[in-house]
């Protein structure tokens, strides 16, 4: 590859990455699959992912631009070139803050495919409007039309937290999606994008013809980059990186693959590299938390805390593929909302009652998450690696004293009112402690109702930690010694040390301590 290409980070239109010569990642074999495969579509993924560039290509490809994708795979598989007219709606434009702004887009899309297809009188609503665009389009043309939406559950994610505005933005969208549906013998074909699956809208309970290929092994990577493709495209930039960090070339790719890859969209399906961080990773010739430099919505911890979650289940329970796709189901669990927006990824095959594991993606994700929800949790904890890395270090000089002490300070003046009682606030923030932890050293957890195991190990230290919940630090290590958890550990070399904590629901504090 030319090393002077430009990286196309920010940039998700097709046309301007091909014109000015920057890296693209071609998935155009499998933009002639789906034009050649079915008509409805429904892709979601995360944000940052790919998804207003793939639309952005199925435009030029249908609009017939061949000179766009001179070179690229679909070049040798497209006979024809035909151009259809596009109808491309981007509902990424607006905060979506009040009554008026759905309104505000779809009129200004209306008011602009009108200009080129023209109105008639008597079509008034949006939907009609909608409908009459469609048909004249098709008429004027003499070819079925092709409509493109980008984001088309915006308005919906940004009210998840005031459900009377979602239900104003859901009866227009109901309306509006409805189109599609009465203007079947117009349509050639029509992708949505999103985040989410918002099985209450028109759209998905109505055309009950519509592909989701979310989940489909055969479109996994559609979105993304694999592995493979690093090899074909970014070998060079690679060898770079691992230069500038004083790395071998495979522990570059290593840490690489630690930091950025790991998302898995369907079972079986090849994992792929978040586009975003890896871009920016291989630009900068470096490391950095890119995907959660761009934002983290405050609906996800709102979200944990209404539904008074256990943060020690997020990567323990198994949800169906049902679940998973519908936002709606977050009335019972958040595991939908975060899988969906890129926080949690399948962590396996499905079981027998087509249940999925979940796991964090990749280290900056989980690292990213963990960091955003500590100082929620916990107002003393200042959210730096140097906290972390004073608990760590403490782990790591053998300091039990001076750990403990650390973790004492973090329930000082707490608020657990905003997580839920007492236990749960207690358990959340253990977790929360020793998941970042874990990143940093060998971290087992073992969690249950009542009770919070930890083992952490460094090379010259191991720690075994029982946590109770009004009762005593004596009592705690006396579980340790009666249920023999320091057994595993008698031919280790390393200095041992048990220790129990007691949790005052009254002080909602750690009350008491005892190191041995």
């Amino acid at each position: 590859m030319n090393s002077e290409k430009l990286y196309p980070i920010g940039v998700s239109t097709f046309e301007k990455i091909r014109r000015e010569n920057r890296y693209y990642v071609d998935k155009t074999h499998l933009v002639y699959r789906l034009a050649h495969t079915d008509t409805y579509y429904f892709l979601s993924r995360p944000r940052r992912f790919g998804k207003s560039l793939l639309v952005s290509t199925l435009d030029a490809y249908f609009s017939g631009r061949r000179e766009l994708f001179e070179g690229l795979a679909i070049e040798g598989m497209e006979q024809e070139w035909t151009s259809y007219p596009v109808l491309h709606l981007d509902l990424n434009q607006s905060e979506y803050n009040g009554e008026e702004c759905l309104t505000e887009v779809l009129n200004k899309t209306l008011n602009d495919w009108e200009k080129l297809y023209g109105k008639a009188d008597d079509e008034t609503s949006i939907s009609q409007r909608f409908q009459g665009i469609v048909q004249r389009a098709c008429e004027q043309n003499g070819r079925q039309v092709v409509i493109l939406i980008d984001e088309y559950d915006k308005p919906l994610v940004s009210t998840l937290l005031n459900k009377p505005l979602q239900s104003h933005y859901r009866a227009q969208l109901k309306a509006f999606y409805g189109v599609l549906k009465k203007q079947d013998a117009y349509i050639r074909f029509a992708l949505l994008t999103g985040v989410t699956k918002f099985s209450k809208v028109s759209i998905f309970s109505d055309l009950n013809n519509l592909k989701d290929i979310s989940m489909l092994s055969d479109y996994a990577d559609i979105c993304g980059i694999t592995e493979e493709e690093i090899h074909r495209y970014f070998e060079p930039q690679l060898g770079r990186l691992a230069r500038e960090q004083g790395l071998s070339y495979e522990l570059a790719l290593k840490k690489l693959q630690s930091m950025y890859d790991g998302y898995r969209f369907a079972p079986h399906a090849v994992g792929v590299f978040n586009p975003f961080s890896l871009l920016n990773a291989l630009q900068d010739a470096n490391y950095g938390n890119y995907w959660f430099a761009t934002g983290t919505p405050t609906f996800l911890f709102d979200t944990l805390r209404r539904s008074r979650y256990r943060l020690g289940n997020l990567t323990r329970e198994r949800v169906t593929s049902d679940v998973l796709g519908d936002i709606d189901a977050i009335d019972r669990t958040p595991l939908p909302l975060l899988y969906q927006t890129g926080y949690l990824t399948l962590a396996g095959d499905p079981d027998r009652f087509d249940r999925y594991p979940l796991r964090f993606p990749n280290r900056e994700v989980e690292l990213g998450f963990l960091r955003f929800l500590m100082p929620r949790y916990t107002p003393t904890y200042h959210d730096s690696d140097f906290d972390v890395g004073c608990f760590v270090e403490d782990v790591e000089a053998g300091d039990a004293e001076g750990f403990m002490r650390r973790l004492q300070t973090l329930f000082a003046d707490s608020t657990y009112e905003l997580v839920g009682s007492q236990e749960l606030y207690f358990h959340n923030v253990l977790y929360l402690v020793f998941r970042l932890m874990g990143l940093y050293t060998e971290v087992e957890r073992r969690m249950s109702d009542g009770r919070m195991d930890m083992v952490v190990k460094t090379p010259d230290y191991i720690y075994i930690f029982e946590c109770k919940l009004d009762r005593s630090a004596r009592e705690a290590l006396q579980q340790i010694e009666d249920r023999g958890y320091a057994e595993p550990f008698a031919m280790d070399r390393r200095k041992l040390y048990k220790i129990g904590v007691n949790f005052s629901s009254e002080t909602r504090r750690i009350s008491e301590y005892e190191i041995r």
